[in-house]
């Protein structure tokens, strides 16, 4: 089986911004007839290596994370989420990755006390099992949330997916931010009340 092509990025800003300067020194030249001395090879692409796609990629998930962390914590002064943003990106896809954004703890029918996780992440995929995170990730949607059941895990400062909660360990997962939101506040709700009251919203 022929091994899949390496993905190249380049740097469109760049490129988009020299072609800019190109032009507008044609239309100077237009104007009035002298034409500037100018490196035209500045049209060429600037390749990206992955560490630098990944770099650009995290920001703008973290970014995302803190604004989304922000509209969660916004709803009611008595659902608060801790804010623990950090990102991974995909190895083999860079420009793919997914930000953590709150952990807490809920109750279930038969879970006393469930320790989760929220996430968001920049493709829409299946959650999978073991060290395969994502499986089939899928271009019908540009972004996903979703939490997890979690448990300690024996490596350190690691969390695992605690299968024996909801589907396999997946609380919910959407591509909608607002169904999104609704979920994560009915996980955090301490009470009836409230629950009802983010049910209504």
């Amino acid at each position: 089986m022929q091994p899949s092509p390496k993905l190249r990025y380049y740097d469109a800003g760049a490129l988009k911004r020299s072609q800019g300067a190109q032009s507008a020194a044609y239309t100077e030249y237009l104007r009035t007839g002298k034409l500037e001395r100018r490196d035209w090879g500045g049209t060429e692409r600037r390749y990206l290596s992955y560490e630098e796609v990944s770099a650009r990629t995290g920001k703008k998930l973290e970014k995302a994370g803190n604004v989304t962390h922000e509209r969660i914590n916004g709803f009611d002064r008595s659902i608060r989420f801790p804010k623990m943003i950090f990102h991974r990106t995909l190895s083999s896809m860079p420009h793919l990755g997914y930000c953590h954004i709150t952990v807490s703890n809920t109750r279930f029918a038969q879970h006393d006390n469930v320790q989760w996780s929220f996430y968001m992440a920049n493709f829409y995929s299946e959650i999978g099992e073991g060290e395969r995170f994502f499986k089939a990730i899928s271009p019908k949607f540009p972004r996903m949330y979703f939490a997890v059941a979690t448990n300690p895990s024996e490596a350190e400062g690691r969390l695992e997916i605690n299968r024996s909660v909801g589907d396999d360990g997946v609380l919910f997962r959407t591509h909608d931010p607002k169904v999104a939101m609704k979920n994560v506040l009915l996980l955090g709700a301490r009470n009836e009340e409230l629950r009802k009251i983010i049910h209504a919203s």
